[in-house]
């Protein structure tokens, strides 16, 4: 399979029941991406294919032949910032999966984003350390300058 990542192309022959959270991790070596359930639930594993937030666990790497891959290690966005300043991250375990749905939030609901749609949308992240509240200050506060 053919495929970018990160804005690097990439050619590999992955297992055909490969998850692509560990093709991600044990094949290309970004280990940003964390694996916490394996059933979808916690979010730690999302990711953006072809620009659209993922949980990575839930999909095979062999089905993402030509697609545009981003993980948190190609990602450089202020919303990183907002996290350290709104006190959003504590043990980091979920930060990058939260991060990425957050983009994916500001992407689709630009300015309209608010803290209720926020909270909604972060239901398929799961934090056991922070309480959530400097997680939604940060994507609000970013959302506002989009």
């Amino acid at each position: 399979m053919k495929l970018t990542v990160n804005g690097q192309a990439v050619q590999a022959t992955p297992p055909a029941r490969m998850l692509l959270s560990e093709f991600l991790r044990e094949e290309l070596r970004l280990t940003g991406t964390h694996v916490g359930c394996d059933t979808s639930q916690c979010g730690a594993c999302t990711v953006h294919l072809n620009g659209e937030a993922v949980k990575s666990c839930s999909v095979l790497a062999v089905a993402c032949d030509g697609t545009d891959l981003c993980t948190i290690e190609g990602v450089e966005h202020r919303l990183q910032a907002a996290m350290i300043r709104h006190h959003g991250l504590q043990c980091g375990f979920c930060t990058a999966g939260v991060i990425m749905a957050g983009l994916d939030m500001i992407r689709r609901h630009g300015t309209a984003l608010d803290r209720t749609l926020i909270r909604a949308e972060l239901e398929g992240n799961i934090c056991r350390c922070t309480g959530y509240h400097g997680m939604v200050e940060a994507i609000h506060e970013v959302s506002r300058d989009v």
